[in-house]
């Protein structure tokens, strides 16, 4: 795996400059330096105007993201840096999930763009299938993602 960053300094000993290092998945293709936004048509969900925008702390996560993401583009891992306050997802740290083991987070502030991620290994796509498969069942029962806004 290998990062692409605005730094591209050699490594240095010492502590790393960003307290936490965050994900997002995506196939939106970005820059560094770009902004993600709240307020544009989200990924996830019914296809709405996003109310949140979501990060991970876990690359595995990230993974998800860029494969559940809809649209036709290139699927892409970004390293981000929140601007403002985050939460815990309420779709990953409900009772199935206590205590957040998937590090997953949403805000409402912009995140800015750091770097990409290159190189990564997605799930087996019999996995990929699987997850979908089981997102459509759930949309097929009336159950969506409590991330989405009832009121639009």
């Amino acid at each position: 795996m290998e990062m692409k960053s605005a730094q591209e300094e050699p490594a240095k000993k010492g502590p790393t400059p960003f307290a936490q290092t965050y994900f997002h998945g995506t196939r939106v293709d970005l820059q560094v330096g770009d902004r993600i936004e709240v307020g544009f048509k989200s990924n996830y969900g019914q296809n709405k105007n996003a109310k949140y925008i979501f990060l991970s702390a876990t690359l595995d996560a990230a993974i998800w993201g860029a494969e559940l993401a809809m649209g036709e583009g290139r699927e892409r891992i970004y390293l981000v840096e929140p601007t403002g306050e985050i939460e815990n997802d309420p779709d990953l740290t409900d009772q199935k999930f206590p205590g957040n083991p998937t590090m997953s987070y949403r805000s409402q502030h912009p995140f800015r763009v750091v770097g990409e991620v290159t190189g990564w290994h997605g799930h087996p796509s019999e996995q990929v299938r699987a997850m979908k498969d089981g997102i459509a069942k759930l949309k097929s029962q009336g159950i969506g993602s409590l991330n989405d806004d009832p009121d639009q």
